[in-house]
């Protein structure tokens, strides 16, 4: 009689989680961890660079390290304040003309940029934009 045999295996085994309850193994958690955030060192740069005899050009450099900004749609922005030509080149924005007062106070005011951060390179030297 197998019905039988088979009861009186299952009376005799232990259910209890047996030991102190503490498993040997380590809990290992299951499912997506959490995405981990980058937190990148935000430094902008905006400088001036003369093409020809009278005519400039402003570079802004390090605005791809600002969260939650597209350089295409920023460069798109610039073109229309300034009603001049702007384009991305190698995660730089280039702007024509002489604006770097002006680009530094539109990436405070527009993009939300710490004042900080924004720095103006005036003859090689890098000043903190309001200083």
């Amino acid at each position: 009689d197998e019905d039988g045999d088979v009861n009186t295996k299952m009376k005799g085994l232990d259910v209890t989680g047996g030991g102190d309850g503490k498993s040997s193994k380590k809990n290992k958690r299951r499912g997506a961890s959490a995405k981990k955030v980058n937190k990148v060192d935000t430094r902008v740069i905006v400088q001036k660079i003369s093409r020809n005899r009278k005519k400039a050009v402003t570079h802004v450099v390090g605005l791809d390290t600002v969260p939650g900004i597209k350089l295409k749609e920023a460069s798109k922005m610039f073109s229309k304040r300034f009603a001049g030509s702007s384009s991305v080149k190698d995660k730089d924005i280039i702007i024509q003309g002489d604006h770097l007062e002006d680009v530094a106070e539109m990436i405070i005011s527009k993009f939300g940029v710490s004042q900080g951060s924004v720095y103006l390179d005036l003859d090689g030297e890098f000043v903190p934009f309001g200083e």
